[in-house]
């Protein structure tokens, strides 16, 4: 059985955008997808040769007398000054492998909502995106969701890209797939929650305002049912590693999201309004971890390992509530 989630949703995302375009007539162009995908991984593993340090190891618990080569070597080529060697070591850092997964999971996921006419406004796009995680940090976590900064970043500096709210149509079919891949994965992670609270709010808030405009349910029903707002509420929402780690400040955050996201799309019209709830909202995570402490979110297995990386991979645990 597969313990690490990211390999989840990387088959859910991929299944997906081929059913997008084999279904719902898309147009994709293989070469942006392609572009987006490759842009992603070089990006992460040039980030993480820059910005992990090179002995990850944790030293309270490393014995001296068993420390692999790899990590010898390192400390030895930073200690006389050797940088090329320093710089080659680094690339080979463990911790570089078993992030691939998570950059993996970004940029199938741009490729799901994301819209360009250039295969380069793609690649910028995810290459703010994975930056993001590394030089926009407070108190060691993520300030935004790297999927959802390199959106909107793509939205507000670009002039050929866009998000279609409505390219998966109508179809119930749709919305049950949807549901039903997302709970799998967020019963791995659990993190249900996020997503529960999220549309329920909005439901409810959609629900008040059809009720005073005396519409019918369909109209109620018809917003609710939109592919890339299910997409977004249980594939992009609920990244564990950019919410709050307590239920209740996830609550309170996703609750605020939906808020936010309903008076976007109804007072000022925008129909991007969910990323643009997120990424407005996203410090918020860091003051409730603040004010509602909690064990932080970690990946239960590396996906992937290098030959000289055991102790690293098997001191990564999901610590649950």
């Amino acid at each position: 059985m597969v313990q690490d989630a990211r390999l989840y949703q990387i088959g859910f995302l991929a299944l997906f955008l081929l059913l997008g375009a084999g279904t719902r007539d898309w147009s994709l162009n293989p070469v942006v997808v392609l572009s987006a995908i490759a842009t992603c991984l070089i990006t992460q593993a040039l980030c993480g040769a820059v910005f992990y340090p090179s002995d990850s190891l944790d030293p309270e618990t490393e014995d001296p007398e068993t420390e692999d080569p790899a990590t010898e070597t390192a400390n030895h080529a930073n200690h006389t000054g050797d940088f090329w060697g320093a710089i080659a070591l680094r690339c080979r850092n463990p911790k570089i492998l078993s992030s691939l997964p998570s950059a993996l999971v970004t940029g199938l996921g741009m490729s799901l909502l994301l819209r360009v006419d250039h295969p380069l406004t793609m690649a910028l796009a995810v290459i703010g995106a994975i930056a993001s995680k590394f030089v926009l940090r407070l108190r060691g976590g993520h300030v935004f969701n790297p999927g959802n900064f390199g959106i909107v970043m793509a939205l507000l500096w670009s002039g050929d890209a866009w998000v279609s709210p409505g390219q998966w149509g109508e179809s119930g079919w749709y919305g049950l797939l949807f549901l039903g891949a997302g709970g799998l994965v967020l019963q791995k992670v659990g993190r249900w929650d996020t997503s529960a609270a999220f549309l329920g709010s909005y439901a409810v808030l959609e629900a008040v305002r059809n009720l005073w405009l005396g519409w019918t349910w369909d109209v109620w029903a018809h917003r609710l049912m939109s592919g890339s707002l299910l997409v977004f509420a249980l594939f992009m929402i609920t990244d564990p590693r950019t919410i709050p780690n307590s239920r209740t400040g996830r609550l309170i955050w996703a609750g605020a999201i939906a808020l936010l996201t309903f008076i976007l799309r109804n007072v000022f019209f925008l129909s991007t309004a969910p990323f643009w709830a997120l990424f407005a909202l996203a410090p918020l995570s860091l003051l409730l971890d603040w004010l509602l402490p909690a064990a932080r979110f970690e990946w239960s297995q590396s996906a992937l390992r290098l030959p000289f990386s055991p102790r690293l991979a098997s001191r990564q645990k999901y610590v649950p509530e």
